[in-house]
């Protein structure tokens, strides 16, 4: 049973809404090789690289019952990559649903499978084994080892869900180990070295002679 639940509004995270790519937008596909089953109209393609607006979409392999993005899933695997704005998942496997000509949902895997989203100058990093992106709800789901971090700050745990839109972390411990959700807080400002620290005044006072007038 899981033991720990953490709810975090994180007010420092400062990301976009990430909204589903235009579904007026073309879809482009081009690939190194196509192998085409014609009796389970089964598709294999090899060096896969697909595009619609400010979404890219990379693997060494991917598979799909039908040319149809309407209404598909693709499975991908080898050096898989994922670009949203603002956003990026590198992973080395994963299932897309396709739905109204826009992706909808990627399930993901990898040891471990990475996201990054950059606003700014801030940068939010989190990985896991399993992440599950909901595209349309706007949030991913982590499982497996995942953490999340930003600024220095880092949330730990067997399961993390990472809300885009209402900029919210929900964080469950799992059994094993201890089973809790661990916080890394790293505050803001340097210490000063102590190679920085002001000298001792009494250090530079030079030793007098004894034979020397006071």
């Amino acid at each position: 049973m899981f033991r720990y639940l953490l709810f975090i509004a994180l007010a420092s995270v400062s990301v976009a809404n990430a909204q589903l790519t235009d579904s007026r937008l073309p879809i482009s596909l081009d690939a190194d090789f196509l192998d085409t089953d014609i009796d389970s109209n089964m598709m294999t393609f090899r060096g896969l690289r697909l595009n619609q607006g400010l979404m890219s979409i990379e693997a060494d392999t991917g598979r799909a019952s039908k040319l149809d993005f309407n209404d598909s899933v693709w499975q991908l695997a080898g050096n898989v990559s994922i670009v949203v704005e603002d956003g990026r998942i590198d992973c080395e496997a994963a299932n897309l649903e396709f739905g109204n000509n826009q992706l909808r949902i990627a399930s993901i895997s990898g040891e471990p499978a990475t996201f990054e989203l950059t606003r700014g100058e801030v940068t939010t990093f989190a990985e896991a084994e399993i992440l599950r992106y909901d595209l349309e709800a706007e949030a991913i789901e982590f499982s497996g080892n995942a953490k999340i971090v930003e600024g220095g700050n880092q949330i730990a745990s067997g399961f993390l869900v990472y809300n885009i839109r209402e900029r919210r972390i929900q964080a469950q411990g799992s059994e094993g180990d201890d089973g809790k959700v661990k916080i890394t807080f790293t505050p803001s400002g340097e210490t000063p070295d102590e190679d920085d620290a002001e000298p001792d005044e009494s250090d530079n006072e030079s030793p007098r002679d004894e034979d020397s007038p006071p």
